[in-house]
């Protein structure tokens, strides 16, 4: 494999586990399931210390700098908790080795306190529960028969000390490219929350430390993504033990991500969000404990939603109150403190301007305001300072949301919720981002639950663009205006037609278009896709969807740029169903990466349930061994015709004059759109087939296949031989002739002529009826079969308003 430039291995993957995530044995053997499924080999892993160990250790060092004779009896419990974890986890000769080095660390631990230490020595100390972790980790990797290393990542990360200590980025990547450059094809468990000063002393990377280690790993090392496994599956809406109804917010952009970590949420760092401005890295938050129950995505374009996102609170801060000096420039001196501040990293959560009173007043979580107060102090007249005073016992309750200032519904249910509460002052970010009140310190769970439904219980509003306005196009928007309603009243959302296009341009319309009067005013304006898009995902709605009418490879080329701004997609067109597996697959992704629903049950069957017939059996734990049937209601009624007496040609002709071929029959009779049906339901079963796996009998000769419509009709005759031959074979044997989609169970498939005993399933259908038989391990011996009209406007129309029905439920 190819190096880069750098000498990483290009799309390295980083996974982060939390000592919770490796809390006792189970968790160890959970969280090594997880990186062999869901980590590439050469994956960089990150870990913290197991369960409490940090603490543990803070309190052995508390007690020996007291002189407390407790401290043996702390140092023995550690030591009786990580050889529980050893003896736990391993099994074979690593048990022994790694327990050996355990007793060889405590008995350094216990040297260091009784010869005393400095501060690096302090930290060095603590950072022994990354490097157990870590150990311990990699030994279970590899006794699974996974090839596995551990790192210290005092090895390549440089920092220099200070109230947190400042990470040499360039110094840290070089040697990073130097340690990776001999590990070759493994898997590296990494020490997180430790770095090394130049000096080699050991420094500690402050809270949240090993979150920062691994998206700064993830950046120093180009990786693809970062994924951080805690014990919740994400960002909520609201903390999920006090507000019942808190949804998993699936996408956050990294604005939203960060404005919510400066203001102290737990579930993310403002410092561990830094690397990601600095790198392509993707970063995913999931729950080690339940990796099924969804994830957080933060990613890098604007949120499409406006407002609130995330009801955010603190139950206890403290408040720094600063009067600048007389005589000098109130906001100068403001401007002035700001950049101090943040060059020593002491940035507040919010703050309040007075210039009336020449106060600022400055709110810090209590983990902060100790370090701030101190430093304001000390550097009083610098700063221009009268007088620092700090005063405890408050909380703080805020909105996060791209545009949540400028909300005007939002900000007046926000205020109003406020109007009994003991305020002290509101503060608004200066990019819109938050809204945040500081009020005198109440139990904050009551206020929150309120606010949280008063912000997203309410009626959301979900936008529909259709891309197509012929038979398909036409008849849904005649469907929705009759269940528009009923929809709307089952899901509790508002369904706006925000736009409707076809082959001539379209129209967008923030207020709704009426989708009866569009059908007979339409006035289309030209469209360029690239501006198209952009409008899209500038919408102001809630949720979009766009529903794909169309029989257009151009519209399903966008399919992947349909997903990345976001939209939902419902498709009657075939052809990103039936592509060639790199677009199909690159479709399917973008649309998981994204978080959003690709539903394309129209597809095959118009209103039959085929594709969630396969769906059900496979999550059931069947498999599907085989598909065939009639996928074609014009051939079909063709073939349930044709007895021999009229020629095959008159009833192609009779079949066109009455509508029940496409405007140029050659697209039914060359059996091209059934290859691309049985290519979706063999995709929907599981099968990696491409289409030219799938054998084709065409029944248009070649030299009618790219002649005029005008010529082809003139020569339609052309058709009979072929036709008439095989039918005669079929009479022969005593069969009937059909037109037939098959996959068998060694994986062949093919389309074209076959011949049916007269009480096959497939020989008497009604005129135009599809069928279909589904082979599995459950139903091996009686095939399931599906049979119905698998073609006409209103079945297929029905087929699509069932997928809108399937992502609005799913929106609640």
């Amino acid at each position: 494999m190819s190096r880069t430039t750098t000498g990483h291995l290009p799309g390295r993957q980083v996974h982060k586990f939390g000592g919770s995530s490796l809390a006792d044995p189970n968790c160890y053997r959970r969280v090594a399931g997880l990186i062999e499924q869901e980590s590439d080999p050469r994956a960089l892993i990150v870990v913290s210390a197991a369960g409490k160990t940090t603490n543990r250790l803070l309190q052995v060092l508390e007690l020996s700098e007291a002189g407390d004779d407790a401290v043996v009896a702390a140092l023995n419990g550690l030591r009786s908790y990580q050889l529980g974890l050893i003896e736990g986890v391993l099994e074979g000769p690593a048990r022994q080795a790694l327990s050996l080095q355990l007793m060889e660390d405590i008995e350094t631990i216990a040297r260091v306190l009784n010869h005393g230490y400095d501060r690096h020595g302090r930290n060095g100390i603590l950072a022994n529960g990354e490097v157990w972790s870590a150990r311990l980790l990699a030994a279970l990797l590899t006794e699974r028969g996974n090839q596995t290393a551990w790192l210290d990542a005092r090895r390549f990360l440089s920092a220099e000390d200070g109230a947190l200590a400042r990470v040499n980025e360039p110094l840290s990547r070089e040697k990073l490219r130097e340690v990776l450059a001999g590990t070759g094809e493994q898997r590296i468990v990494v020490t997180g929350f430790i770095a090394a000063d130049s000096e080699g002393r050991t420094l500690l990377l402050g809270r949240n430390g090993s979150d920062y280690s691994a998206t700064l790993l993830g950046a120093l090392a180009d990786a693809e993504s970062a994924t951080i496994w805690s014990d919740v599956a994400g960002v909520y809406s609201a903390d999920p033990r006090c507000v019942k109804e808190a949804k998993l917010l699936e996408r956050l952009s990294l604005t939203e991500a960060n404005e919510l970590a400066r203001l102290g949420a737990p579930v993310l760092h403002s410092r561990t969000l830094q690397p990601l401005f600095r790198s392509q890295q993707k970063l995913v938050l999931r729950s080690s404990y339940a990796p099924a129950g969804g994830a957080s995505h933060i990613l890098r374009r604007k949120s499409q939603v406006k407002g609130a996102r995330i009801v955010t609170s603190l139950d206890q801060i403290a408040l720094i109150e600063l009067r600048i000096q007389p005589g000098c420039d109130y906001a100068k001196a403001v401007a002035q403190l700001e950049e101090v501040l943040a060059a020593q990293q002491l940035s507040p959560l919010v703050s309040k301007s007075q210039p009336d009173r020449r106060i600022l007043r400055l709110a810090y979580t209590l983990e902060m305001i100790a370090d701030a107060n101190q430093f304001l102090l000390q550097n009083q007249e610098q700063v221009s300072l009268k007088e620092v005073v700090r005063r405890d016992g408050f909380s703080l309750i805020g909105l996060v949301g791209t545009g949540v200032c400028d909300n005007a519904e939002q900000c007046h249910r926000f205020y109003r919720l406020l109007v009994d509460q003991p305020l002290e002052f509101i503060y608004t970010s200066p990019d819109g981002m938050s809204l945040v009140a500081v009020v005198r310190e109440i139990t904050l769970e009551p206020l929150l639950i309120a606010l949280h439904h008063a912000m997203f219980l309410q009626t959301k509003r979900v936008g529909l663009v259709v891309l197509g306005k012929g038979n398909i196009g036409s008849q849904w928007l005649k469907l929705l205006a009759k269940e528009k309603h009923h929809v709307e009243q089952a899901h509790q959302l508002t369904l706006t037609l925000y736009g409707l296009f076809d082959s001539r341009g379209g129209i967008l319309s923030e207020d709704g278009l009426d989708p009866l009067q569009v059908l007979d005013s339409f006035d289309p304006q030209p469209v360029i896709w690239a501006e198209l898009l952009v409008q899209l995902e500038q919408h102001p709605f809630d949720e979009l969807i766009i529903l794909d009418l169309t029989a257009s490879e151009t519209v399903s080329s966008y399919y992947p740029e349909f997903a990345q701004i976001g939209a939902h997609l419902i498709t009657a067109n075939k052809l990103a169903g039936a592509a060639e597996s790199a677009f199909f697959q690159r479709v399917r992704q973008s649309f998981t990466e994204h978080q959003v629903q690709w539903r394309y049950n129209a597809t095959v069957g118009a209103g039959l349930p085929v594709q969630a017939c396969i769906r059900m059996m496979l999550e059931s734990g069947d498999r599907v061994h085989g598909i065939s049937g009639i996928f074609s209601g014009t051939l079909s009624w063709l073939f349930q015709q044709y007895d021999g007496s009229l020629p095959f040609s008159e009833l192609v002709d009779q079949a066109w004059q009455h509508g029940l071929t496409e405007p140029d029959p050659r697209e039914d009779l060359s059996g091209h759109d059934v290859r691309r049906k049985l290519l979706i339901l063999a995709r929907e079963a599981g099968l990696e087939l491409e289409p030219d796996h799938i054998s084709l009998q065409s029944l248009v000769p070649a030299a009618l296949a790219e002649i005029s419509l005008e010529e082809f009709f003139e020569r339609l005759s052309e058709l009979d031989r072929t036709v008439e031959a095989a039918f005669e074979e079929a009479r022969a044997h005593g069969k009937v002739l059909r037109y037939v989609a098959r996959l068998d169970r060694d994986g062949s498939a093919r389309v074209g002529l076959d011949m049916l005993s007269a009480e096959h399933p497939f020989a008497n259908l009604r005129p135009c009826d599809n069928i279909f038989s589904i082979e599995t391990d459950f139903y091996r011996t009686n095939p399931l079969i599906l049979q119905g009209p698998g073609a006409g406007r209103e079945v297929t129309a029905a087929a699509v308003q069932a997928d809108l029905w399937k992502i609005c439920a799913a929106l609640r």
